[in-house]
This record gives structure tokens, sequence and C-alpha cells, in this order.
């Protein structure tokens, strides 16, 4: 027993770690992709005012953007099932850089919501291509926490882009800030290009240990199975059962699972992206504070953001031994209670800063286990599908809520738009409620 555990630490210490450096390649990548998604909030009123359009024409600008985006979930996960990521990922950063930029050049509203059309087509690989990387080069006891961490570069690109945005539009102009924007991204194509390869058997930067650990089958992991925490009552509220993986496109297409997981991330990306869009208006035009106040209190929901995808990543993994549903139940119980509170709002700067941190927080303590989820459900081959049909319902969200909310402002009051998103996030408990929560499978170590 003592030369097995000598063994085992020895092979850990001769390890190479470089799924980490590929974890902060997505990272980075993710981040600026978010900052060019997120820099349409700071400019909107901006935009609104030179072309004289309505709350409803906004949202109808800010829902372009993710309606699309969600249509090209489910082609470019058979595009990436097929050509693989290091071809698919820097084409979608290129495509993404060049459509920004050209945002800043429009001079009519019509021409910006089809840039920004083609901004959801041209982004729409890029959340796939990551998670099936990380589902690739991470092992099972690491995926919540890199998933997390991705998720958290979302986060991090709406916490750069309202303070960077303002800053750029008080010096230049909102045509300016989305050519700066659009700068690094072609740069980051290249890094991916000669840093990420699809496997990482393929990787000269990998050793055979870390591979083996990539795929469970290091020394401590491949004696006596590794034996389950038992739940008691709480696995019965979540169902925890072993369930077949969904070897086929076909079999991922027919799981309630996959499309209850779905329908769920539907209605909090849905929260998520109404923050991202309307928060700087609310703040400017409610709370009556200054743009670069507005640019500051506006990150902070995704400054709490990150930090929730990553305890919730980690919870997910070590505290709940790989459980996904429990840490989604609490975001959306939380996200309705602290809708709630911001109907209440008081109008003080720090108090309005703490209560939106604490949205951002407890939002996104379960955002990233929808994207989990589904990897304990399939093989790595029919994962991009199954991600590509929860995150296209997702992003269908993200397009439906911000359109909603600029009706709602058209007609009622910012208490109304709380109250849809109050709504919203029970909606997305009950379904999360009816989804089994899949115990460990025999998943093949490749695809």
């Amino acid at each position: 027993m003592v030369e097995l555990a000598h063994s085992a630490a020895a092979v850990r210490s001769a390890r190479s770690k470089y799924r980490w450096i590929v974890l902060s390649v997505i990272v980075v990548v993710y981040m600026l992709a978010a900052a060019d998604r997120a820099n349409i909030g700071i400019a909107l009123p901006y935009i609104q005012k030179e072309f004289g359009a309505s709350n409803a024409q906004a949202g109808m600008l800010v829902s372009a953007f993710f309606l699309f985006y969600s249509l090209g979930q489910i082609p470019a996960g058979f595009i990436i099932s097929r050509l693989g990521v290091r071809l698919v990922a820097p084409v979608s950063i290129t495509l993404t850089s060049i459509v920004t930029l050209l945002i800043g050049t429009a001079h009519n509203f019509g021409m910006i919501k089809i840039y920004r059309s083609a901004l959801g087509i041209a982004e729409a690989a890029l959340p796939l291509s990551m998670l099936s990387t990380i589902n690739r080069w991470f092992p099972a006891g690491e995926k919540g926490l890199a998933t997390g961490a991705f998720l958290s570069a979302a986060k991090m690109g709406a916490v750069i882009a309202p303070p960077v945005g303002a800053a750029i539009i008080m010096l230049y102009d909102w045509r300016t800030m989305f050519i700066v924007f659009a700068i690094p991204g072609l740069l980051l194509a290249l890094i991916w290009w000669w840093t990420v390869p699809n496997d990482p058997r393929a990787c000269k930067r990998v050793n055979g240990a870390e591979a083996d650990h990539i795929e469970d089958q290091t020394p401590a992991e491949s004696g006596p199975k590794r034996r389950q925490r038992d739940f008691g009552a709480l696995d019965k509220v979540l169902r925890y059962q072993r369930v077949a993986p969904l070897a086929s496109s076909k079999s991922v297409f027919a799981s309630w699972n996959i499309w209850g997981c779905g329908l769920g991330y539907l209605l909090m990306t849905g929260v998520v992206n109404v923050l991202l869009a309307w928060l700087p208006k609310y703040l400017s035009e409610v709370k009556h504070f200054e743009l670069m106040q507005v640019g500051f209190i506006a990150a902070l929901p995704f400054a709490g953001g990150v930090l929730g995808n990553i305890v919730g990543g980690w919870f997910s993994d070590r505290i709940l031994d790989r459980r996904r549903k429990p840490t989604m139940m609490i975001s959306a119980v939380a996200t309705c209670v602290m809708m709630v509170a911001l109907v209440y709002a008081p109008n003080g700067l720090l108090a309005v800063s703490l209560l939106l941190f604490g949205t951002g927080f407890l939002l996104n303590i379960g955002y990233s286990s929808f994207s989990v989820y589904s990897m304990g459900l399939t093989s790595r081959s029919t994962y991009p599908v199954a991600a590509s049909l929860v995150n296209s319902a997702g992003q269908a969200g993200g397009a439906i809520a911000p359109l909603v909310t600029g009706f709602l402002l058209d007609s009622y009051s910012w208490t109304a738009v709380f109250i849809f998103l109050g709504v919203c996030s029970l909606a997305a408990l009950a379904f999360v409620l009816t989804i089994a929560e899949p115990a460990d499978t025999a998943e093949p170590a490749a695809g």
C-alpha cells in the first residue's frame, strides 16, 4: 500500500502540467470575445442618441447578436466534430475581430444590426471549441473547476468592457471603442494555433504521465474504483443515478436530460444578458450615476461572476463529488431573491455596488454547471453536439430576454424588468428539477 502511494506521488511529480497552459489560453481568448460582445452595453445610449432609436429597437440590436449566436451553435458543433478546434477556433477568433471593427464603421442603425448579427455567427464556434477542448484536456475531477475558469473569462470580459469602453468614449467616441477592442483578436488567433492541439497526446509538451492523468489512467486511479460519496436524501431529490452514455448524435437529441438542462440554461442566460446589455442604462437613467461610475459599477456583477464561477466549479467538483444540479438550483433560487432586492435597491453608490456584486456571485455559482452537466452524459466524441444543443438553447434565452426588456421599458418600468427576471430564474429551477443527476459512467477515453 505504501509502495503504491509512493508510486502515485512519483507519477504526479513527473507529470507535465501543460493542460493549465491550454486553460490559460482559453481564458484570455474568451475574455476578449466576451468583451467584444459586452461593449455594446456602454455604447448603447450613445448609439440610441445618434440614430434616434427607441428602447425596443435597442433591444432588437442586442438580441440580434444572441439570436444568430444561438442559431450558429448546432452547426458549429458538427463542424468542430469534423474539423477539430485547432482550425475552427482561430478562424472564429479572427472573424470576431473583423466584425467588431466593422461595427465601429457603421453609419446607420440598420448596418449596426447587420454587423451585430454577423458577430453572433462569428463567435458561435468559440464557446463550443473551448468546452470541447476542456473535455479533451481535463480529467473528470478537474472539469468543473476548468469550466468554471472558462466561464469566469466571460465575466472578466464583461468586467473590462464597461470601464475601458467608457474611458475610450470619453477620450474619443463610441466608434473608436469598437475598433480598439477588435485589435487583440488577430494575435490571439495565432497564439491558439501555435499552442492548442486537438488532442493532448498529439502535443509534444504533454508527457505520458499527464496524458494518462487526463484520460483517468494514472496509477492512483487505476486501482480500486473510486467510491462515490452518498448524500442520502439529497441524492433522492437530485435523482442521482447511473445513466448510459449518449453515444450518438441521435441519442443526444432524444435525451430529456440534455433538453431540460438547455431550457434551464436558456432562462439563466437571459438574466445574465439583460444585465450585460441594459445595466449601464439602468445605472445612468434610474440611479443617475456619471459615465465613469457607470463603467465601474456595471462591471461589478461580472466581477462577482468571476468569483462565483470559480467557487461554484470547485464546490461542484470537490464538495459535491461532481454533482452539478445542486449549484444550478442554488443559483436559480438566489437569483430570484436578488432580483426582488434590486426592485428595492437604494440609490447610494456603495449599497448598489455591493448588491450588484452579490447578484453576480450568486447567479454564477451554478452557471458553469449547465455546461459541465452534459459531460457526465456523453462520450468525448458526442459532447460537442450536446454542448451545442445546450448552448444554442442558452443563447436563445440571451436573445429573447434583452428584447423583452426593451418592450417592458417602453411600456412599464425597471420594476417590471426585475420581476420578469425573477420569474425566469424560478422557471429555470423547475426545469433543473426534472433532469437526472448522472453518476459516473464508463466513458471512453477518447472520441
